[in-house]
């Protein structure tokens, strides 16, 4: 919300050890003594933009309010924490809480709190209502969005005025200017990052613009569908052969690398999310964005939806702190302490009344152009069994899809094939 300062997958190695923060823990207050562990992704992309100072700031606040309730925080990457939190769930070691990309296995597994457990009406209602949809199984709330964004189409206007060419709107106008980008010597034509911290958006951003996606019509994983086949085979031949996705092959490139070129003035055309608009805003850089374009074979008016982002927090029943926990999330979702987050990080608030009101801090400019866009955006189908495993063997494996010599449905029915296995696998 990825889903994150501009990339977000900061490692273990950048920071030495992973972090962890707590509150301060004391006598209990009013019964409610307990040690609460959160598993949460670091949305920094190094130690000065570590998610670390929120944490630190939010758990002494909660704690001075809370003296009976401690709290300890671990952070992990978000190439990692996927993976991670299921792992511990699996070896009966759940964290009470987790801030996470994907929900939904757990909740098939009867392993979380619903919403209606932790919080008050009021609060469980607040949350904007494409997040909520998204966050629910059935009509029961069990991910609570955190902060959010939607993913536009960005552009450098510079490099576009020396190449000589106009902002694309199909596949082929992108292709057209990517070559001349690369022929006016720009390193990274289009950025394609594939590799594992987060390729599964930049795989659905591609497979919405030629009328495909993860599901079909039914809401049934759909992950080697026809459209999808033809979308890699597309980028295989046009992009990545014609060495216009620049010199590091799309499956070894992270979303934060793309960002950092980008910034660099290296890339001309990438798919981007606020925190990078604001990035590029501030080093001065004249950066427009658009709409995906669109495979010329659709139409002009097939414009595919934005996609939209959203990072989930979760409560785990394992330990049986509902009551402790749900006061710590009551805390977390106030306007001004949501709002402290996302304005970090420049990424859109979960709910309504930190996005619109002048106590949640409101929206500028340019992130209302990524709520816009987040009204009428496709999430991803977080709320399908095995979500978890899926977005997971996508992220590590759609990048052969687009490498020399592959086959892109071969791979694609190979992700396929393998998230089928690992779901009945548990």
């Amino acid at each position: 919300m990825r889903r994150r300062l501009f990339g977000a997958a900061a490692s273990a190695a950048a920071f030495g050890l992973l972090i962890t923060v707590s509150g301060c823990g004391a006598a209990a207050g009013d019964g409610d003594e307990a040690t609460l562990t959160l598993i949460a992704a670091e949305y920094g992309d190094g130690t000065s933009t570590s998610s670390k100072a929120f944490w630190d700031k939010a758990t002494a606040e909660f704690g001075a309010a809370n003296p009976g309730i401690e709290i300890e925080v671990r952070l992990l990457p978000w190439a990692d924490i996927d993976r991670e939190v299921s792992r511990m769930v699996k070896a009966g070691n759940a964290p009470d809480m987790a801030l996470m990309g994907s929900y939904s296995d757990f909740a098939a597994q009867g392993k979380l709190y619903p919403a209606e457990d932790l919080l008050s009406v009021q609060a469980e209602a607040n949350f904007l209502q494409p997040l909520a949809e998204a966050g629910s199984i059935g009509n029961t709330l069990y991910g609570l969005p955190w902060v959010a964004s939607s993913r536009l189409f960005f552009y450098n206007e510079d490099l576009f005025t020396k190449a000589k060419v106009e902002p694309p709107k199909t596949w082929k106008d992108l292709r057209v200017a990517a070559q001349a980008l690369k022929d006016k010597g720009v390193k990274i034509p289009y950025a394609l990052p594939l590799g594992p911290e987060e390729a599964h958006a930049e795989a659905m951003i591609w497979e919405l613009s030629n009328g495909g996606g993860y599901v079909d019509s039914s809401g049934s994983y759909n992950l080697a569908s026809e459209q999808n086949v033809e979308t890699f085979k597309w980028l295989k031949e046009n992009l990545v052969a014609q060495g216009l996705t620049g010199p590091v092959a799309p499956g070894k490139l992270n979303r934060q690398d793309a960002f950092n070129a980008f910034l660099r003035g290296e890339v001309g055309m990438l798919n981007g999310y606020p925190s990078l608009h604001h990035a590029a805003q501030a080093k001065g850089m004249k950066v427009r964005t658009l709409s995906m374009p669109v495979n010329e074979d659709l139409g002009a008016a097939a414009a595919p939806p934005a996609v939209g982002v959203a990072d989930w927090m979760v409560a785990f029943n394992q330990n049986g702190n509902r009551k402790p926990i749900g006061k710590f999330l009551e805390f977390l979702y106030q306007d001004r302490v949501l709002s402290d987050f996302a304005g970090r990080y420049h990424l859109l608030p979960s709910t309504g009344t930190a996005a619109n009101s002048p106590a949640g801090g409101g929206l500028d400019d340019t992130d209302q152009e990524f709520l816009d866009a987040l009204r009428v955006a496709q999430l991803y189908p977080v709320n399908n069994p095995n979500w978890v495993t899926v977005s997971d063997t996508i992220k590590r494996n759609i990048g052969r899809a687009v490498e020399p010599g592959s086959d892109p449905k071969a791979v694609l029915e190979d992700i396929a094939n393998k998230s089928r296995q690992q779901a009945s696998a548990g």
